[in-house]
């Protein structure tokens, strides 16, 4: 498997479900009612209808996506093709059920390389042939004028509907009126910039640590090649403080990094006597200080904790047993349980078990998101109402999404409460809480609000 997460944003808040809260009921996968009766519907309309090309995007027989991810940067080689192996894979699941807006789905990606300006052209391609952008994971992603702008059909400018896997860069994230998100929106929009401000923080996996070992102190792993990263990662910092995890250092790290460029971080490590460790960034940090760690004989470590971007296959097969009992959270049913959903089961069955990828699941997601959007307007307007126009309109009705369930429930301008927490055991990722499978803790208090200005807290990080 490829890298992957230069970052993680741990910006993801919530977490998945068919149901939230630790008392909740399994949860059994499948569409919801409401979901099912729009498919349904939209089905029965696709025998009944010629069809018409409608919009950019959307011919006769076919309606074309767009999904745009840093891959080809070398910074981070491979960094999220999880992303266009999901959307790649989705089109050929959908299109053996019927496809979308009774039309064949198909899939454009573009490669946005960590640099601005492949993202800005990556908009501009986009605008030209594709309805909408799906599963997208840009972390420089600056310009967002090119999304509101966009000529639809007719040439007005509608904008270019981006439904996101993720986005790091606080121009996308509050673009409320195209951009709708499957991770969380950590910024309060709008923004004043170059003051402090409130931004929302995840503080659940942290209380669980702090649970397990009380009096946590250590090291943070920044992502530290990208200003967004940089800054992604400093009100993440003040909520797990201000959880009660005293920071002995907060420390640069690149995604090109070897094995020695560790060594003096274990120093700084083994002059605290910490006993936490958080990687903020990828699955590649987290292995290589891990060893670093080993090679010098560090014991004190009590919690080893990383986000998402360690939950890949990477990380067992590279990591080895050098790994083992580190912590990660997401915010989506594990694939290990894919049992539980049916949604999380036709990802894992067709991108296939070996290549199954944290951010790959939250395209699948955008994905699913978007079919949504497309069936409730086949059925309520029927197959020759498809534009992009009425796709803002319905998705800034979407409330509550969650995946068929395989996401907690959230607003796709804000943020789940649920969370799942796995840890490496015996070369394998194994669930410990909540303790029951299928189901994920969907708390309130897993999210708080901080208030600082992240370009001045970012500039401090040495």
């Amino acid at each position: 498997m490829k890298r992957r997460a230069l970052v993680v944003l741990v910006i993801v808040a919530g977490l998945v479900a068919a149901s939230c809260g630790r008392s909740d009921k399994k949860a059994t996968g499948g569409t919801s009612g409401s979901t099912t009766t729009a498919a349904a519907t939209a089905a029965d309309k696709c025998t009944s209808t010629p069809l018409q090309a409608t919009e950019v995007g959307v011919s006769p027989t076919e309606i074309t996506v767009e999904v745009m991810a840093d891959i080809g940067s070398p910074l981070a080689p491979g960094l999220f093709q999880g992303n266009v192996d999901a959307l790649n894979a989705y089109a050929t699941y959908v299109n053996a059920h019927g496809g979308i807006g009774c039309r064949k789905l198909v899939v454009k990606t573009w490669d946005s390389q960590l640099k601005a300006d492949e993202s800005k052209n990556g908009i501009i391609d986009a605008c030209k042939n594709a309805v909408a952008m799906v599963g997208g994971n840009s972390l420089f992603n600056p310009d967002v004028s090119l999304y509101n702008s966009c000529p639809d059909k007719a040439g007005a400018a509608t904008g270019l509907p981006d439904l996101a896997a993720l986005a790091n860069d606080i121009n996308e994230q509050c673009n409320w009126a195209v951009t709708f998100l499957i991770q969380g929106v950590s910024e309060h929009c709008p923004i004043t910039p170059g003051q402090p401000r409130p931004l929302s923080g995840v503080v659940g996996p942290s209380k669980y640590y702090l649970n397990k070992v009380p009096g946590l102190h250590g090291l943070y792993l920044v992502p530290g090649d990208l200003p967004t990263t940089r800054q992604s990662a400093t009100y993440l910092i003040k909520a797990a403080e201000d959880a009660g995890i005293k920071w002995d250092a907060k420390l640069l790290v690149g995604g090109r990094d070897e094995q020695s460029a560790y060594t003096p971080r274990i120093q700084a490590l083994k002059a605290n006597g910490s006993n936490f460790v958080y990687n903020g960034s990828n699955d590649q940090a987290m292995i290589k200080i891990r060893k670093e760690a080993k090679a010098q004989g560090v014991d004190s470590v009590k919690i080893w904790a990383c986000s998402l971007a360690c939950y890949t296959r990477n990380m067992l097969t590279q990591g080895g047993a050098d790994v083992e009992g580190t912590y990660v959270w997401m915010q989506f049913l594990p694939f290990e349980e894919a049992d539980t959903n049916a949604e999380a089961k036709a990802y894992v069955d067709s991108v296939g078990a070996n290549k199954v990828d944290s951010f790959g699941a939250n395209a699948w997601q955008a994905a699913v998101l978007f079919k949504q959007v497309i069936d409730q307007i086949v059925q309520t307007d029927g197959p020759n109402a498809i534009t992009r126009a009425k796709m803002l309109e319905v998705l800034k009705g979407t409330k509550d999404f969650s995946a068929n369930g395989w996401l907690g429930p959230k607003d796709l301008h804000g943020f789940s409460t649920c969370q799942v927490i796995m840890q490496v055991q015996a070369g394998k990722f194994v669930r410990v809480f909540p303790q029951e499978r299928g189901k994920m803790d969907c708390n309130p208090a897993n999210i708080v609000t901080v208030n600082l200005d992240p370009v001045a807290e970012a500039a401090k990080l040495k």
